[in-house]
């Protein structure tokens, strides 16, 4: 997973949090579970799903160019009804193995990511603190100037896919 280390912003490490939100924020395993066991009502709201466009970041880790257009599924995971991670999942853009997964509506991508795909390889946890000029934090439309970030690769039949999830300043409303 080399090239998940080559860009210097993603650490190894997540930041400086409160201990409520790190748990969410370092959780290794489903975020849906994790929201789940709130209590709270959980859903899923789909903003977007199709062609994009890599960002920076994130092109070389699916082995693109930067600006190479891509599949992708942007989502926010509410708890009653309130937005607290916004996720934007990527993979190439004629990827057979991953276009089907991520063509999901409103259900988790965590469901099938840890429980129903076995074969499924999935690399370490990187984290990040996104300013407001990054992509991801714009597309999040939270009011903040920074916000917390983590994203992690994952391969099945030799096919990469990206899961980068965004906290949104709502979750310390229901991190206890």
């Amino acid at each position: 997973m080399r090239a998940m280390i080559e860009d210097s912003h993603w650490l190894l490490q997540p930041p400086a949090l409160a201990p409520a939100l790190l748990g969410f924020v370092s959780e290794p395993g489903s975020l849906t579970e994790r929201l789940m066991a709130t209590g709270h009502r959980f859903g899923v709201q789909l903003l977007f799903q199709g062609a994009s466009t890599a960002h920076p970041d994130e092109a070389i880790l699916l082995g693109l160019p930067a600006g190479s257009p891509l599949y992708a599924r942007h989502v926010r995971l509410t708890l009653d009804d309130t937005p607290v991670v916004y996720a934007r999942s990527i993979a190439r853009l004629d990827c057979p193995v991953w276009q089907p997964i991520l063509d999901r509506g409103s259900r988790s991508l965590g469901f099938t990511l840890f429980g129903g795909l076995p074969q499924l390889q999935r690399a370490a946890l990187h984290y990040r603190q996104l300013d407001s000029s990054h992509p991801l934090h714009q597309a999040s439309e939270a009011e903040a100037d920074s916000l917390t970030a983590r994203r992690c690769r994952f391969v099945l039949d030799e096919a990469p896919m990206v899961v980068c999830e965004v906290f949104l300043p709502a979750l310390k409303d229901f991190a206890r």
